[in-house]
């Protein structure tokens, strides 16, 4: 009971340290890397004192079960206040959720349990190469969904250096080995705590000795645009959509900088829905001067199919540019084969999308290529990574349009706020964010966030972005060979570790 109430406590601590939560009267919203090193360094102290692999993997799929559910608990307001799902059903799917995706980190401790017995070093390199498996497996595989993963503690700290080499994942294989290193450090081996004072402080210079991988390619002025739209009024068409076409068309038309951008969904009508003149108004406003419009929009029809979409309105702009989203939401925005029965039982309008494709050009305007991702697509570092191949054709802005109005006032604001950071670090590039209820932002290309607009507020933010070029050797690699140099490398570990003399007990 003592170890499983150590595992409880430690798993919310490592939520805690992926993002903060509104606790305490501390500062919420940000990383606190050394508290979810610590907190997965505990698990390593209770993995190791296990006394069957069995037991192990049970400790590591309750770890990692209740982390999640810590982590992302706010779905419960999405398909049960808004979707109208019943309560106890919505807690059990999130469980049951957080339970299957846990099943990967269980199998990881066990992994770990069994080989253990090696050289210091080795272990320590068998855990990270277990754990990040683990990750990468929870974040690709049936669609993927990564939200929470080590990495984004990292956005802030001494491991924050080597994201542009490595990526997220690649710093939560640090993370998870500094973990192990601190439990096996206390013990014995001098040259196990040399290295890990050497992986720190490495991470500390490069911050400052470093000057980066990219370089300023001119600026540019940008309006974000946050409607507030209550989102169980959002596709009502008595009042949240005659609310949305009245404000985000105020907005577009008393815009005066280079580029103004609008949320995702911003307009909640396809455009043969629109009222009359509504579209060919929209198109006018954009179609000479020097501006341009990034606007959310449904797109589609009953026989093609509907997506997610972003469209650009600009001078000289026909047709008008349009990004579709690709990287769809289960449940949300598609539904996975045999699951209609489950997606009957809530209300989600625009249910059923169509996908873009994987790495879509640019919308090109004054010098700047602007690549747009929609919601939760910023979380897939190695789908952004294909837009890297060609280094002349590579976007210089990041441009995120979203609605986490589907999960309240909760930390998933800050959560995805700290994705989008870790994507800038990782290729270099600022992000600007237009969201419906937070965080509307601007990122610059080293992950700060310089411009910045209150949650769950109405209104306009007016700032200048700064494009980037250059290609970071993160962006290199995961464009040519997405996540496999990692799985090659963690795989080789496992099979090193597995090839290693157990050390025989004292």
């Amino acid at each position: 009971m003592i170890k499983i109430a150590i595992v409880l406590v430690a798993a919310c601590a490592h939520s805690a340290g992926v993002t903060w939560p509104f606790a305490f009267g501390l500062s919420s919203g940000e990383p606190v890397w050394w508290l979810q090193c610590a907190a997965l360094a505990i698990l390593v102290g209770v993995l190791r004192s296990c006394a069957d692999r069995r037991q192990a993997a049970g400790m590591g799929w309750l770890f990692a079960t209740v982390w999640l559910c810590a982590t992302f608990w706010w779905l419960f307001i999405s398909m049960h206040t808004y979707a109208g799902l019943n309560g106890w059903l919505t807690a059990l799917a999130i469980v049951a959720l957080a339970m299957a995706l846990g099943a990967y980190y269980a199998l990881a401790c066990g992994l770990y349990w069994q080989l253990r017995n090696r050289n210091p070093m080795v272990a320590c390199l068998l855990f990270a190469a277990a754990w990040t498996m683990a990750e990468m497996a929870r974040g690709t595989w049936l669609t993927g969904f990564g939200w929470g993963a080590v990495g984004y503690a990292h956005a802030n700290g001494p491991l924050a250096a080597y994201i542009p080499w490595v990526g997220s994942y690649g710093v939560g294989a640090i993370a998870a080995w500094i973990a192990a290193a601190t439990v096996a450090a206390t013990g014995r081996g001098l040259a196990l705590r040399a290295v890990l004072v050497a992986v720190l402080a490495a991470g500390v210079l490069a911050s400052y000795a470093l000057q980066g991988w990219s370089q300023p390619a001119g600026s540019l002025s940008v309006t974000l645009l946050q409607g507030n739209i209550p989102q169980d009024e959002k596709f009502q068409s008595g009042s949240g959509v005659p609310l949305a076409l009245q404000w985000y068309g105020q907005q577009l038309n008393a815009s005066t900088t280079d580029l103004v951008v609008a949320p995702e969904t911003a307009v909640p009508l396809l455009p043969q829905d629109l009222p009359p003149d509504y579209w060919d108004a929209l198109k006018q406003r954009f179609s000479t001067g020097s501006q341009s419009a990034l606007v959310g929009f449904p797109m589609g029809n009953y026989t093609q199919g509907y997506t997610n979409s972003v469209l650009a309105f600009a001078p000289g702009q026909t047709p008008v540019w349009q990004y579709d989203k690709h990287h769809l939401v289960p449940f949300g925005e598609f539904i996975p084969p045999l699951f209609k029965w489950f997606t009957r039982l809530m209300n989600i309008p625009l249910g059923d999308f169509n996908r873009g494709a994987v790495g879509q050009a640019s919308f090109e305007w004054k010098g700047q290529r602007l690549a747009p991702n929609i919601c939760y697509e910023d979380l897939f570092g190695e789908e952004l990574g294909a837009r890297f191949r060609d280094a002349a054709q590579a976007p210089t802005i990041f441009v995120n349009a979203s609605n986490i109005g589907w999960f309240g006032d909760s930390v998933a604001i800050d959560q995805h706020l700290q994705i989008s950071r870790m994507r800038a670090l990782e290729f270099e590039r600022p992000m600007i964010r237009a969201t419906n209820t937070g965080a509307t932002v601007i990122i610059d290309h080293a992950g700060h966030v310089t411009h910045s607009l209150p949650r769950l507020t109405r209104g306009v933010l007016v700032g200048e972005v700064q494009g980037r070029t250059g290609i970071t050797p993160f962006a290199w690699w995961v464009a040519r060979f997405g996540l496999w140099p990692l799985w090659i490398l963690t795989l080789a570990i496992v099979f090193i570790a597995a090839r290693a003399r157990p050390i025989k007990a004292p």
